[in-house]
């Protein structure tokens, strides 16, 4: 009676050996076929290896190379994507073939469990390129740093510049100062390969904070635009409109519904699982990037991404909108061409801030789904996080007299 126990249980064993065994040889053979065509990829497409000649450290190059390979396992149709399906769809829990295979991947998918570090690839490309780039990263963030820091001293220094206007203008300073000090440091050492790793926890905080700081600035713009509305439209009743007292708390509502906004979105994004590959094709933790590379439902994250997206950017945006209609309109009404002049003089370093900002953000984050371009949001999101900071201080400096002037007397005291 054993011995016919013992058949048949060899008998129901028999083809799930036989199929864990055709599963190895297949993965075999697919790991084979991604690991030459990834290999071709970094080398140019064309067959050439990569030795010790290249100009490029060994560091960088093992990194790029296993870019290759996980990124070769995630094209449809490619020699790697039915490896990258089966995990897939095994269910929560254990599963005799991955327990044969002992994939790391694999356990992580079906255990729930994450990973601990991210590994930043930055920009492709090579050597000197790369260290151009530290150069213009570098040199703009002291610009950055140095322009913004100014605006701030010459507030305070001036008394006849202490109104609402410069009042918003110094929030938003500060707010580009800690923007671009979140991220260009970070990027230099991705870039130079002195620090491409970042932690999970590292990369939610760095994450949450851009994303509340970004916020910020959206509801900073939008109030400054309402401050331009009553200066123009309302100027017998600005003083006692726009008060010191609802200035401050504008400038705190906008702080707080920053980061208000953002807080659910970064806990949302901090349960996700990431089973791998742990390479982030960007120098930052961005949104897209991490949605890309969870291995759990990200519908919740796109959708609350979405929806706070048309409550921040799309919303201040179109309050920015709507004041600028009615200044316009007031503007051309003004009989005198001196007198329209100075209104748009006041008005027209606001307007470009706004422009290149919300044009930017909206590109980015106003979008139903996150699969997108991730070339393309690392070039837009250096322009917000590199280029925006430098400009706006030289905007506000050459296109506001007042500022001009008080630049003008500190240079002068020194």
């Amino acid at each position: 009676m054993q011995e016919k126990l013992k058949i048949s249980q060899d008998q129901q064993l028999a083809p799930l050996v036989q199929r864990a065994a055709d599963g190895l040889r297949a993965l075999d053979s697919i790991i084979d076929a991604s690991r030459e065509f990834a290999l071709k990829r970094v080398a140019g497409g064309g067959g050439k290896k990569i030795g010790s000649t290249s100009s490029e450290p060994a560091a960088w190059l093992e990194r790029k190379q296993r870019w290759a390979i996980e990124q070769s396992l995630k094209q449809p149709g490619g020699p790697g994507f039915i490896w990258r399906m089966m995990p897939a769809e095994l269910p929560r829990g254990s599963f005799a073939l991955a327990e044969l295979m002992d994939f790391s991947i694999w356990e992580a998918m079906a255990n729930g469990t994450s990973v601990e570090e991210f590994l930043l690839l930055g920009f492709p490309g090579t050597w000197q390129s790369r260290l151009s780039l530290v150069v213009v990263f570098a040199l703009s963030y002291s610009l950055a740093v140095t322009g913004n820091t100014a605006i701030i001293a010459l507030v305070w220094m001036n008394s006849h510049l202490q109104t609402p206007m410069y009042f918003f203008l110094c929030n938003l300073s500060f707010v580009e100062i800690w923007y671009t000090t979140g991220v260009v440091p970070k990027a230099i050492g991705v870039m130079l390969g002195t620090s491409p790793t970042i932690s999970f926890s590292a990369c939610i905080l760095q994450l949450f904070f851009l994303l509340s700081l970004g916020s910020t600035e959206c509801f900073l713009l939008s109030a400054m635009a309402y401050d331009r509305y009553l200066a123009i439209c309302c100027p017998l009743r600005y003083s006692s409109l726009m008060s010191s007292v609802l200035s401050a708390r504008l400038a705190l509502s906008s702080w707080l519904g920053g980061f208000l906004a953002i807080s659910v979105l970064a806990l949302l994004t901090s349960r996700l699982i990431f089973c791998g590959p742990h390479l982030i094709n960007h120098f930052l933790c961005d949104i897209d990037s991490c949605l890309a590379l969870s291995c759990s439902d990200t519908w919740p994250v796109e959708l609350a991404t979405f929806l706070v997206s048309i409550l921040v950017v799309v919303a201040s945006c179109v309050l920015t909108l709507v004041s600028y209609l009615y200044i316009i309109s007031s503007i051309l009404r003004i009989q005198s061409a001196h007198g329209r002049r100075k209104a748009f003089s006041t008005c027209s370093a606001h307007l470009s801030v706004v422009t290149i900002w919300f044009g930017s953000t909206m590109f980015l984050y106003v979008k139903p789904s996150a699969h997108s371009s991730l070339d393309l949001n690392k070039l837009i999101n250096t322009f917000n996080t590199v280029v925006t900071p430098v400009l706006n201080p030289f905007i506000y400096t050459l296109r506001n007299q007042e500022v001009k002037q008080a630049l003008w007397r500190a240079l002068q005291k020194k």
